[in-house]
């Protein structure tokens, strides 16, 4: 390691000499990304190396071929390089992997909750341990700056931490009989193998909220990732090998687009799952539950947002910029949390905006997610691109004034989209009723209390919302009145585990994390004892 840094230093002398051949500040600043790289990962070899593209799916604790042999490629969404590739599994793989988890269910949930919790503590030691390299595979697959990366990996650290805990804590009642010759009690017993379609959003941080809930209540699960994604679910394979979690206690079945959708079908229709969790779009998730509804299997479903940011006259603007900010641009607006429909009071709409766009000037660089300083990494991929592109085109045809941005940035090749200002925008248009997912904030201007709680509300979904008022009467009116899960007052972040994540409407149902997450991996049993 001393002699590659030493390597790299010289090479670093060497280039300051190239001017009549490169850009110096091109070059010297790829050597320092190098030397930075090569010296973080210095700090981390007390630590093994995890394999960071591995081909093989996870199946009873093995690494494992589809039964057709067949794979499918993943690309780096900044260069659209290729980072390997994967098995593309179908329902047989799928089958394979439940039969396993139903066999690891009949050791797993046997463990008392005490000895479960062991073994997500160590999951999160090694989350602590391997945050470095964890991060890293986000940014090659999901092209998030580096930074956010680190930060998803710390709350899916927490996760195993939060549920390593809460294993313990899945009381039971007793219940006063009004009958003398009886006893009431009520018991908490896992549900089964559970079945989980995860996001390429987090594709860390979904899947451990989910999985660690699910493995504190004595669970174990099959986890079909997203295809764009797939290499975070596989490096947390890695760490249950460390953590000596049973063989089958977590199975991942990786499937191309193509097969994805014979894939969910499977976890739908095979009578061992006995819960299914989705969090992805609406469409997706109503296929789903009529799939799952044949067998009336318990599903849980975290769906699409179309969250309004409400900025009233009396608000402190640069408080509420800086909400806006964290809000809309965090993993280039590709969250389902994310501020989609910005409504501001017409009262500071032109003072607001002038301050925002100097704001998004001064604060959002694009590029590749390892490189220094970047807040906005790339979209997922092409088809992401063209959504954003038509939507911006819309509200431009019907009347939009864009203040910045407002193209793809072809230069930087692979899939990135400006950061985006757009005034001015109506209902009409097709940004105000769709979730972007995108660098774009759309500004909308109201009137007044009542104004800006019927546009929040005009929407079938109702995930989470976002207000900033320094009214405090006017704090409690629109926080009972906005119909979301999640509400977030004069705070543009509001997602952490100790608080429950979940919607209502059309975003779904059921809570994530907090005290109430464990809850959804438990049946109630009722026990009634003649004495």
């Amino acid at each position: 390691m001393n002699q590659l840094i030493t390597l790299v230093k010289r090479n670093l002398k060497k280039t300051i000499n190239l001017k009549q051949l490169y850009s110096n500040r091109i070059l010297i600043k790829q050597n320092v990304q190098l030397l930075n790289s090569l010296q973080i990962s210095s700090h981390h070899c007390s630590a093994q190396k995890l394999n960071y593209f591995p081909e093989k799916a996870f199946i009873n604790g093995k690494w494992t071929d589809s039964v057709s042999a067949n794979k499918f490629e993943i690309y780096d969404p900044a260069k659209n390089l290729l980072l390997g590739s994967v098995p593309d599994c179908n329902s047989s793989d799928l089958n394979q992997a439940v039969q396993s988890a139903n066999e690891a269910f009949k050791i797993w949930s046997n463990f008392t909750a005490e000895q479960r919790g062991k073994v997500l503590r160590k999951l999160y030691d090694l989350h602590v341990e391997y945050k470095q390299q964890l991060a890293e595979i986000i940014t090659h697959e999901n092209g998030k700056p580096l930074r956010e990366s680190l930060v998803e990996i710390d709350s899916s650290a927490k996760a195993y931490e939060w549920f390593s805990e809460e294993a313990k804590r899945a009381y039971g009642d007793v219940i006063p009989s009004p009958a003398p010759n009886k006893r009431f009690i009520v018991l908490k017993q896992p549900v089964g193998i559970c079945g989980f379609i995860t996001p390429w959003n987090f594709p860390a941080y979904m899947i451990a909220r989910k999985t660690a809930a699910a493995l504190a209540a004595g669970c174990t699960v099959v986890i079909k990732p997203a295809e764009d994604t797939p290499y975070s679910a596989l490096a947390l394979c890695q760490l249950a090998e460390m953590a000596e979690l049973p063989p089958g206690c977590i199975n991942v079945v990786t499937a191309s687009r193509k097969n994805t959708a014979e894939v969910g079908k499977a976890i739908c229709h095979n009578p061992l799952i006995k819960k299914v969790s989705f969090t992805g779009s609406t469409a997706v998730g109503k296929i789903l539950m009529e799939n799952c509804a044949h067998q009336v299997k318990k599903v849980q479903m975290e769906l699409g947002g179309n969250a309004p940011f409400i900025v009233f006259n009396s608000a402190d603007i640069s408080k509420a910029i800086t909400g806006l900010m964290a809000s809309k641009f965090r993993n280039s607006g590709q969250t389902c949390v994310c501020a989609n429909r910005i409504f501001v009071q017409e009262g500071i709409y032109d003072d607001f905006i002038v301050a925002l766009a100097e704001e998004m000037k001064n604060q959002l660089k694009i590029g590749h997610g390892f490189e220094s300083g970047v807040t906005q990494g790339p979209l997922i991929n092409k088809n992401a691109i063209n959504k954003v592109e038509k939507l911006v085109s819309d509200s431009v045809a019907k009347g939009g004034q864009i203040v910045l941005g407002g193209n793809k940035c072809d230069i930087l090749g692979g899939n990135f989209y400006e950061p985006t200002l757009i005034r001015d925008v109506t209902t009409d248009m097709e940004i105000s009723k769709e979730e972007i997912f995108g660098p774009v904030a759309a500004i909308m201007k109201f009137k007044d209390e009542e104004d800006a709680i019927r546009l929040a509300n005009d929407v079938s979904v109702g995930l989470a919302g976002y207000f900033y008022s320094s009214d405090l009467s006017q704090i409690w009116r629109v926080a009972e009145k906005l119909e979301v899960g999640m509400v977030g007052v004069n705070e543009g972040i509001i997602s952490t585990i100790e608080a429950p994540f979940g919607g209502i409407k059309e975003s779904g149902f059921g809570s994530e994390g907090s005290k109430y997450g464990i809850n959804e991996y438990l049946n109630n049993k009722f026990v009634c004892m003649g004495i």
